[in-house]
């Protein structure tokens, strides 16, 4: 210590001392009323709490990657010892000054005794003042004899029913390795889902709002997370009977009518047989029924017809080219970065897995332990693209186990119990992947490369730069024997049955295509924090999934069979607030290629795509680079990201300015040897026609007013039977009813 600073903090001592009453020495942590017979305060279990609950550490605050104004602490408290040396030991001691604890400067700055930027923090009259006095001047210590670690946290009421505008108090107990507890609710910090239908405060008071509706309400101390579900009924009574009476073709509806009855909500009727049979086609193939099939299925009267017909279109071939086309939106990498050939296989694997109905754990547990040519084995394509541990580690995770890991790559996840040591030993699991070849060379790279496994390899933490053994998130892995590839005991980890989250994130990945949203919004991110509306069904399509071994196609047959699948999307009295439990069904616009190929198929005229064979379909394109004004326009992946963003579903006016003005569609529609040309100079009457055309677009016949509308232009002076069929086929396509699923 230098002279001067020696000089100062005697100084101030000793006028601290000589203001002090007699007894009372702060500077040696002796007598002092109201403290004498308290505990040391813990660092980790009492001063970083109260850093945390006052907002010290977030990332708007200290928190931040490069801390504030010259003081950075750990992110929500994620490193203790970095936290402990930021408050000691950094700023010359100034932070923490045992010699005269009211003059630390965190005790300054929180109180605004000097100028603080982020405003008051602690009133010297609270409890956390006075904590954090007592601690400093007890010396400050790192540890207390016989110190506990926190090892969860609990938040009651679990569960609350709430009437509009009531509140209730949440109360937060944590809970220590030794047994012990105490109430933390005052140094929690509180969140709402739906801040719009329950809010809560600072000091944990729910209040609800004057609308109904539901939300999960997080209670996070230190690093530990509990939630809550709050919810508030319709108003009004429905009839116990009415539940009861709902149709229940299987497990799905049942649990779907136990949620709208917590709720007081009450579904739609039914759709249409025509309607079911557009909604049903684009769900499972990805395109519109033919004419021919749209009236044989309204004279059909079997009553099992509508079960019957999600069996044979799962037996469709086009089945496996729809389905692969999503997980190529998933999986699929930048040709320019990997290699056309590469991709090329790489989609071709995809494909062919869908084809075979290949089990979905087979699936996962092929791609994670992939190895072999890029050229020879499509499946090597992703370590190709992924070429390191942690890029892995972030697309397996959240991918095949809803778990988005990539906030721990560099510190403490804030919605979650995960840590770097967490996403490090995972990663571990990929540190021996090598290659084989000259890598890749963007902007192109056209060579082979072999996916291979080394005899060594080691990920190291970014801290304290141990190498890390491979470790699973949580539960037990199979041993790693020696020379074995590691990437196959993380495969029978994830894929293994008491995993619950590779069966869920699955099973809601697939609801979220069929229903129109999934029941764990965004569909990868399943977390204490983000609870499914309905976990009940949640765990059931789990389940579901794990009893057929996992058969996909018994999944989407489950979902598709079941009567809240079929429901109407027209809102009634009791569920036009619903957007998240399925009293209705939820409208989407169709995918982009869904979309180019029913537009294909109604023209009669194809799109002609650079890079596939003539008169190949949008859903078989292979890369996002082929080249597609319509498949950009309506939202799929950004080709000219690497790799490609997420895929857009929003509707836009550019997209209804593109289908009205299009030169490139118009003459599709207007061709000479287009469909509409074709059903003019055929002896069909007006009135075929104009059925012919609401089947081709809508799949279902035109109503009375939309007949008279169409007959006066077919009657109009000068019109001539070619131009009224095309004008007619122009305005259907340039409706809301042929761009979204209903």
């Amino acid at each position: 210590m230098s002279f001067l600073r020696l000089f100062g903090a005697i100084a101030v001592a000793t006028a601290a001392a000589v203001a002090q009453p007699a007894g009372r020495n702060t500077a040696l942590g002796g007598d002092r009323p109201g403290t004498a017979t308290e505990a040391v305060p813990s660092f980790e279990l009492d001063v970083l709490p109260i850093l945390t609950a006052r907002g010290c550490n977030q990332g708007t605050c200290h928190g931040k990657a490069r801390g504030q104004n010259g003081f950075q602490l750990s992110l929500l408290a994620f490193d203790p010892e970095f936290d402990y040396q930021a408050l000691t030991q950094q700023a010359r001691g100034r932070r923490v000054f045992p010699a005269a604890p009211e003059h630390s400067l965190v005790l300054l700055k929180a109180s605004t005794k000097l100028p603080h930027g982020g405003g008051l923090r602690l009133e010297t009259s609270s409890d956390d003042y006075r904590t954090l006095l007592h601690w400093i001047e007890q010396g400050a210590p790192r540890r207390t004899e016989n110190e506990p670690e926190l090892t969860g946290v609990s938040v009651i009421p679990a569960q609350q029913f709430l009437k509009p505008n009531e509140n209730v108090q949440l109360s937060v107990t944590a809970t220590y390795s030794d047994g012990s507890t105490r109430d933390v609710t005052a140094r929690t910090q509180y969140q709402s889902s739906e801040a719009g239908i329950v809010g809560v405060d600072a000091t944990g008071l729910v209040k609800a709002g004057p609308i109904p509706g539901e939300a999960t309400i997080m209670a996070r101390y230190m690093n530990r997370i509990a939630t809550t579900s709050v919810a508030i009924p319709l108003a009004g009574d429905v009839p116990k009977e009415f539940y009861a009476g709902l149709p229940r073709n299987n497990f799905i509806d049942g649990l779907a009518w136990a949620k709208l009855k917590s709720l007081n909500i009450t579904p739609s009727p039914p759709v249409g047989d025509a309607k079911f049979l557009r909604r049903v086609h684009i769900d499972i193939i990805g395109r519109l029924p033919t004419p021919d099939e749209v009236r044989g299925f309204l004279t059909d009267g079997d009553p099992n017809k509508r079960a019957r017909v999600v069996d044979e279109l799962l037996e469709r071939p086009e089945y496996a080219d729809h389905w692969a086309a999503k997980w190529a939106d998933l999986l699929r990498p930048n040709p320019y970065r990997v290699g056309i050939k590469a991709v090329l296989n790489y989609d071709a694997w995809i494909r062919d897995s869908f084809r075979q109905n290949k089990p979905y754990d087979q699936f996962v547990r092929e791609l994670v332990t992939a190895k072999g040519s890029s050229w020879d084995n499509g499946a090597a394509v992703l370590f190709r693209d992924r070429r390191e541990p942690a890029e892995m580690t972030t697309l397996v995770s959240q991918l095949f186990l809803g778990i988005r890991l990539e906030c721990a790559r560099c510190h403490h996840h804030p919605f979650e119990k995960w840590s770097q040591d967490d996403f490090y030993s995972l990663a571990a699991y990929f540190a021996r992947v090598g290659f084989k070849g000259n890598g890749i060379s963007p902007p192109i790279s056209g060579g082979e490369e072999t996916v291979l496994v080394k005899k060594t390899g080691s990920v190291e933490h970014p801290l304290s730069g141990k190498s890390l053994t491979p470790r699973p998130l949580f539960g037990e892995a199979p041993q790693i024997e020696a020379d074995a590839d590691p990437r196959k005991a993380l495969a029978a980890w994830m894929t293994d049955d008491d995993n619950p989250f590779f069966a869920q994130v699955i099973a809601n990945r697939i609801w979220a295509e069929l229903m129109g949203r999934g029941l764990v919004e965004p569909i990868d991110d399943l977390r204490a924090t983000n609870p499914p509306t309905n976990a009940a069904l949640l765990d059931a399509l789990a389940g579901e999934l794990r009893k057929h071994r996992y058969n996909l196609k018994e999944l989407v047959r489950a979902i598709c069979t079941s009567h809240v699948y079929s429901l109407s999307s027209l809102p009634g009295e009791r569920n036009s607030g619903d957007r998240q439990n399925y009293s209705r069904h939820y409208r989407t616009r169709l995918r982009a290629e869904v979309l180019a190929d029913a537009f294909a198929d109604i023209a009669g005229v194809s799109e002609q795509l650079r890079g596939t064979p003539a008169n190949s379909r949008a859903s078989e394109i292979w890369t996002t680079r082929v080249e597609s004004v319509f498949l950009d326009t309506f939202g799929r992946p950004n080709r000219n990201q690497d790799p490609p963003c997420e895929r857009t579903s929003d509707a836009t006016v550019t997209q209804t300015l593109h289908l009205m003005n299009s030169p490139q569609l118009h003459s599709r529609v207007t061709a000479d040897s287009a469909r509409a040309a074709r059903l003019a100079a055929s002896d069909l009457s007006p009135e075929r026609i104009v059925e012919e055309l609401y089947l081709l677009v809508y799949s279902r016949l035109p109503d009375d007013a939309e007949r008279e509308i169409a007959r006066q232009h077919f009657a109009e002076e000068n019109m001539t039977r070619r131009q009224a069929t095309e004008d007619l086929m122009w305005a259907l396509l340039n409706t809301p009813e042929f761009m979204f699923k209903d």
